[in-house]
């Protein structure tokens, strides 16, 4: 079993910065594929990034240039760095770990946290 505790959540003005943590617990995340989603209100749950073990990363269109997916294999921890904010980055952001593969879908993750609030204001 895995545990995922997301932290460094808030809320941020258009156009600040911030930085989620997430650090897995219960075993050994090193070899697979730790990913970032995001749910605003009324709407479904959708990619933001994933990186593999290695280092590989995928990024949702929307974030591209603008947020960076890291990690730490050591810690279990996996980071997500946010620039230049907008409001409709606005959710609950989510960080899930995919035993095999690389997905970008909310199907493909096997094990979740509970969730970061970010909210960032106009």
């Amino acid at each position: 079993q895995v545990q995922l505790v997301e932290s460094g959540g808030g809320l941020v003005q258009a156009g600040g910065s911030l930085r989620l943590s997430c650090v897995g617990s219960g075993r050994t995340l090193i070899t697979n594929v730790m990913g970032w989603f995001r749910q605003a209100p009324g709407k479904e749950r959708e990619f933001v990034s994933a990186i593999t073990w290695s280092g590989g990363t995928l990024y949702a269109d929307s974030v591209k240039g603008r947020f960076t997916i890291s990690r730490d294999n050591a810690k279990n921890t996996v980071y997500l760095r946010m620039n230049s904010l907008k409001p409709e980055d606005t959710a609950v952001y989510y960080c899930a770990v995919e035993l095999l593969g690389l997905g970008t879908n909310v199907d493909d993750y096997d094990y979740w946290g509970q969730g970061t609030q970010v909210t960032v204001s106009s």
